[in-house]
């Protein structure tokens, strides 16, 4: 762990070298690789929680989660044929500078915003999540657990910025995917090996892929897999910065389109592999049915693998938080300097505004630190609640870009009215739920729905905007 560490953040000091501007610090100054991207991206959107909460899902329950690796493909596949092209028209720092020439800069300015205040919220989540298996091996406390990662990897990232973040995520993906493939031989011989594992597996439910009931209260159906996951996804990697930065790093719109489609693929994969880790380790009765799904693989990695194996699955753990946690740095640090503090200053000298970025970079380590310290857990599996969180502006927002092109009248009024209504709609349907007609919607179907809210809002409201001004 310690070696892993000092990998990390060596890799922030050789690139800060080459950092020296602001262009050069988010954005590689657009000569990334559309493989490392691609790399980057799946370890970027896969974080701690698919490599700790998929594993509990696999031992639980089954494998219907992976319905939405599916509907993720389905998605970026969209993405990469009508959003895409829009990235690459022009010179573009955010991914909400479009939004602005649409419709104005109130709208680029609450699009970022609500962006910033969302990711803060679930990665917070997820830098919890990470302390979990660092607690568990080391015997550290959730809080100390949660300062090692978080300043460890604000290390590297204020250091190298962008090509520090792509570069150790694809090193970052390689172990803790090596740290799967280890646990999943392990949890197979502890089962008598990979046939009688997979047929105790499958005798107890635990293999099944597919569920085709139409209900909306079943998180994991087909129907929401391939609609839910394609909605979330067009949403994650068409509007949300933390994916759209990477996509700008390119150099051009055909590799942005391998690496979105090839991440896709990749994501399937990585799933499946986590989940039927969980299945085996059910299989080789390693779960008591008694502790949290998400201290599953944690605890069977400190129980059954040996010591020299066991740090490389941890520190594989490691590696999945914090490249999720080095991209959201970024990320945010981008959108405030290029949404909030150029505009407000006027300022457009690309060293100060590295300056700015690092700052920022240090400052939203801080409130993540801060809100992982903040958070209790209540029982749902991480990657159920980080996602949810996540879902409720990623309707506005994905629905936001639609209505650029399909309701063509609309206007900046339109925008930020179809923003707010459809987020604090999404806000009450997932926090307060009123009543029983919102109680027990599964998750997948949130951004669907807050997609739908903010195109009627939107269309609505253009609607009688013209009204009154013809009357």
């Amino acid at each position: 762990m310690a070696v892993y560490f000092g990998a990390v953040i060596a890799v922030g000091v050789y690139f800060a070298r080459r950092t020296g501007d602001a262009t050069e610090y988010f954005l590689g100054r657009h000569q990334m690789p559309w493989v490392a991207v691609m790399l980057s991206i799946v370890a970027t959107e896969t974080s701690a929680l698919t490599v700790i909460s998929v594993p509990g899902l696999g031992a639980r329950s089954n494998l219907t989660f992976l319905q939405l690796a599916f509907g993720y493909l389905v998605g970026r596949i969209g993405v990469s044929i009508w959003l895409l092209p829009g990235y690459f028209s022009g010179e573009q720092d955010t991914a909400y500078q479009r939004l602005e020439a649409r419709y104005g800069v109130l709208t680029r300015r609450l699009a970022s915003g609500i962006f910033m205040t969302i990711r803060a919220l679930g990665d917070s989540v997820r830098v919890f999540a990470t302390a979990i298996p660092l607690a568990i091996v080391t015997g550290w406390s959730i809080p100390l657990s949660i300062l090692v990662v978080g300043l460890a990897t604000l290390a590297y990232t204020w250091a190298g910025g962008i090509r520090a973040v792509v570069w150790v995520d694809v090193m970052q993906l390689a172990l803790y995917t090596l740290g799967g493939v280890v646990a999943l031989v392990i949890a197979a011989n502890l089962a008598g090996g990979f046939g009688e594992s997979l047929a105790a597996a499958a005798e107890g439910g635990r293999l099944q892929v597919f569920e085709w009931s139409s209900s909306l209260t079943i998180p994991y159906t087909f129907a929401s897999g391939i609609i839910g996951g394609a909605f979330l996804s067009a949403a994650s990697h068409g509007t949300d910065h933390i994916i759209v930065q990477r996509i700008l790093a390119i150099r051009d719109l055909g590799g942005a389109r391998k690496a979105l489609i090839g991440s896709g693929i990749l994501v399937i994969g990585q799933f499946a592999l986590f989940l039927v880790v969980g299945a085996l380790i059910w299989a080789a009765g390693a779960d008591d049915g008694v502790m949290p799904s998400d201290e599953i693989f944690p605890r069977f990695v400190l129980d059954h693998l040996p010591a020299g194996l066991a740090g490389l699955v941890v520190a594989g753990l490691l590696a999945a938080a914090m490249s999720t946690l080095s991209s959201s740095l970024n990320s945010l640090a981008s959108a405030t300097t290029h949404d909030f503090y150029a505009p407000f200053t006027g300022s457009r000298d690309p060293k100060h505004l590295l300056r700015v970025g690092r700052w920022a970079t240090v400052a939203w380590a801080a409130v993540l630190m801060v809100g992982a310290l903040s958070f209790r857990s209540n029982g749902t599996p991480v990657v159920e609640l980080a996602l949810s969180i996540a879902s409720i502006t990623y309707g506005g927002l994905l629905g936001t870009y639609i209505m650029t092109g399909v309701v063509r009248r609309s206007e900046q009024p339109d925008a930020v009215a179809a923003i707010v209504v459809a987020t604090v709609a999404m806000l009450v349907i997932v926090f307060v739920k009123p009543g029983e007609f919102a109680a027990d919607l599964a998750w997948p179907w949130y951004v669907p729905l807050g997609t739908a809210i903010t195109l009627v809002v939107g269309f609505t409201s253009s609607r009688i905007r013209q009204a009154v001004s013809s009357a």
